[in-house]
């Protein structure tokens, strides 16, 4: 088979935006000082949490569900690691500079957040990972006995939702285009408007965080036998997934018409 020349093209420029944009990703000190913050903050919690668990104040007694408690507050981290993703080109207009180099907007927009992607996986699941380590050494024999499935399924559920809601946060934030905007927005609706449309409206549990609660969160992930309407996993990841895809697309869509 051969591979037309202009494909061969389109294929280079891609791999060019995508190492690009992984480059100044990785360059830029505030990833790594939100990453070391969220994991240290994350630890700090876990431990936290792990010690009301000794004390038998948390109701459960597995490593798993003790260790991932504190993910619903480290999540804070992850949104802001993608709103500093998106918006830190816009400080100076170094967003000019960029376009100049890829003037293909939508390339550039869909590099950014594939180098992102590939950044927060491997950190989310380092932060979700060494939280339930912690709490397992911590709580020692007096841990509840989980199964090698169980603490798989947990753990890839909530390394998923922290990586798609870090390209959520993106792409709000390229919406927004205002990092303090923009965190007060996500930050706001994750801890107050959610939670509150989570206790009154039943649709919510469709909403991005709803369904990503329900990869991983106990009480979502397991509900009672009554709720017939409740979200399991797999429909809260697919749910996640196009949630993305929509506020992705959106993103793109508005960077293209937009002047910066």
């Amino acid at each position: 088979m051969t591979v037309r020349p202009a494909t061969r093209t389109r294929g280079r420029e891609g791999a060019q935006a995508l190492a690009a944009e992984l480059s100044k990703l990785v360059s830029l000190p505030a990833t790594w000082l939100t990453l070391g913050g969220t994991l240290v903050v994350n630890l700090i919690l876990a431990t936290a949490f792990t010690t009301a668990g000794l004390q038998g104040s948390t109701g459960t007694r597995s490593a798993v569900d003790i260790g991932l408690a504190s993910i619903g507050y480290a999540q804070a981290g992850f949104v802001i690691l993608g709103v500093l993703a998106a918006c830190s080109e816009y400080t100076g207009g170094q967003i000019r500079t960029t376009l100049t180099a890829m003037p293909r907007r939508a390339l550039q927009f869909t590099a950014k957040h594939l180098a992102l992607a590939t950044v927060v996986f491997p950190a989310a699941a380092i932060t979700a990972g060494s939280a339930v380590v912690l709490t397992a050494g911590a709580l020692g024999g007096a841990a509840a006995p989980v199964t090698t499935g169980h603490v798989a399924e947990a753990l890839s559920g909530v390394t998923a939702y922290l990586a798609l809601t870090t390209l959520i946060s993106a792409a709000v934030a390229a919406l927004v285009r205002r990092t303090l905007a923009a965190v007060v927005v996500l930050l706001g609706y994750l801890f107050v408007a959610g939670p509150l449309l989570r206790d009154h409206v039943p649709a919510a549990r469709y909403l991005p965080d709803s369904a990503g609660f329900a990869m991983w969160f106990p009480s979502a992930r397991f509900p009672s036998a009554g709720d017939a309407g409740a979200v399991t996993p797999a429909q809260g990841a697919l749910l996640l997934v196009a949630w993305t895809a929509v506020l992705i697309a959106a993103g793109v869509l508005g960077y293209r018409r937009w002047d910066v």
